[in-house]
């Protein structure tokens, strides 16, 4: 028998990083072109952080505007919508651990999805936009993977 229905088709679902700058903020955009209508999607930090101007540039290259992206904690979140949501994806250990902490008092599901932080890549611009294009491109593959077969299907 398959899980409940929360964990197999969410409709609503939180990615979590550290300060809700680079990685959380991608995988909310991917996810919410993905499923314009079918599902609500939102992002935050453990912390709070400023928008990556590199995160904004390599979505940018997929067509995809973050540059408007205010980020928020856990906290900002839930004082201004609640914390209402099926699925809690993390991408840090620290938005994993903030995150079961808050399912002690949510019904929430919870996913780890270890995610490099491509903000300690060193070197040239260009290297760093391919450290950032990588965990986009990771996170595109994991995103389509884990909800191929929620709502409808995809084309």
């Amino acid at each position: 028998m398959a899980g409940p229905p929360r964990a197999r088709d969410p409709q609503s679902v939180l990615f979590a990083c550290a300060m809700n700058s680079v990685r959380s903020p991608m995988a909310e955009s991917l996810l919410r072109h993905m499923f314009p209508q079918g599902l609500y999607v939102k992002s935050a930090g453990a912390r709070r952080g400023e928008l990556d101007p590199f995160a904004v540039s390599v979505m940018a290259e997929l067509g995809q505007d973050i540059s408007t992206h205010k980020p928020q904690t856990f906290e900002e979140l839930e004082d201004w919508e609640g914390l209402n949501f099926d699925l809690i994806i993390t991408l840090s250990p620290e938005a994993h651990h903030k995150a079961l902490e808050l399912t002690r008092t949510l019904a929430a599901d919870v996913e780890y999805w270890p995610t490099h932080d491509p903000t300690t890549m060193e070197g040239s611009r260009d290297q760093k936009l391919a450290a950032y294009r990588e965990v986009c491109d990771q996170l595109l593959l994991r995103i389509r993977r884990r909800f191929a077969k929620v709502g409808a299907p995809s084309g």
